[in-house]
């Protein structure tokens, strides 16, 4: 696996992991907030294996990535980010995009810049989603993002209370690459803490229904992938997906939540070869 350096909307230096020959087709990941391009280690594997080129990418202001000088981390930014990397990969690539992945790949491709991509892949993330479940990630997001952690073990401990039905993790030197160890001994999480605390959100309401006109106009081939026990993504809310974006695929991993990749990599990732092999075949 390759390192490559990229350069975002405003210049900003972006940082993904690439896997596969450059002849094969594209698919461009994009983390969720919080995450880092390692999320997709064991999808980019599943991916190479059967003919694609994977491409992850680190967002801004996220793990080896360079932090926005002026702190842009709104939608925006990360949508025309991801506008700028496709231009550069030559052919429109497939992007498959976790929770804030999804929602820039979304104003992408439906508000900003209609075939940017191949196809769109949304992993548990869909214009309108539960409040309780927003602000639970926001609860989690927000809780250690100055005080950080005595040790990895720690935040091992917290992300275990977070997510009680996966098991702690034992080797965590997987965890550490989501981590950055300061000046003072502490272990923060690999990302710019502005990108929590400088960020206005918009008033909800406005930003789904700004969602909701970009899916909408969205003509490429859309596959979303849920969580079967996800609390953003209720089958409430995937039904109500399904009736705006009526072309839409949809796949279900039944014992996932929130955190589909890492609760059932396996499965996520034949869901999203099933997609990508039909509507956006190797060659």
């Amino acid at each position: 696996m390759d390192e490559l350096s990229l350069v975002g909307a405003d210049g900003i230096r972006l940082v993904a992991s690439v896997a596969g020959s450059i002849e094969r087709p594209a698919i461009l990941l994009a983390h969720g907030g919080g995450q880092t391009r390692h999320a997709w280690g064991n999808t980019m594997k599943a991916l190479c294996n059967r003919g694609y080129r994977a491409i992850a990418l680190d967002l801004r202001g996220h793990g080896d990535s360079d932090w926005s000088e002026h702190g842009r981390y709104e939608l925006d930014a990360f949508a025309d980010d991801l506008i700028t990397v496709a231009r550069c990969l030559g052919q429109p690539p497939a992007v498959v995009g976790a929770s804030l992945g999804g929602l820039a790949a979304l104003i992408a491709e439906g508000e900003k810049a209609a075939g940017t991509f191949s196809c769109l892949t949304l992993v548990d993330v869909t214009p309108r989603m539960e409040m309780a479940g927003i602000n639970r990630v926001v609860g989690f997001m927000t809780a250690h993002v100055q005080k950080g952690f005595k040790s990895i073990d720690e935040a091992a401990d917290v992300i275990a209370a977070y997510l009680p039905n996966r098991e702690r993790r034992r080797n965590l030197s997987g965890l550490a690459k989501n981590l950055r160890l300061g000046s003072d001994g502490r272990y923060r999480w690999h990302w710019d803490p502005r990108f929590i605390t400088n960020v206005q959100p918009p008033e909800q309401e406005r930003r789904f229904d700004r969602l909701e006109n970009a899916a909408r106009r969205v003509g490429c081939p859309v596959h979303l992938v849920r969580g079967g026990m996800s609390d953003l993504v209720s089958e409430e809310v995937t039904k109500a997906f399904l009736k705006l974006v009526p072309h839409a695929s949809y796949s279900n991993v039944v014992d996932a939540g929130h955190m589909v990749v890492g609760d059932q990599n396996d499965h996520f990732s034949e869901a999203v070869l099933g997609f990508l092999e039909t509507r956006y075949p190797p060659k």
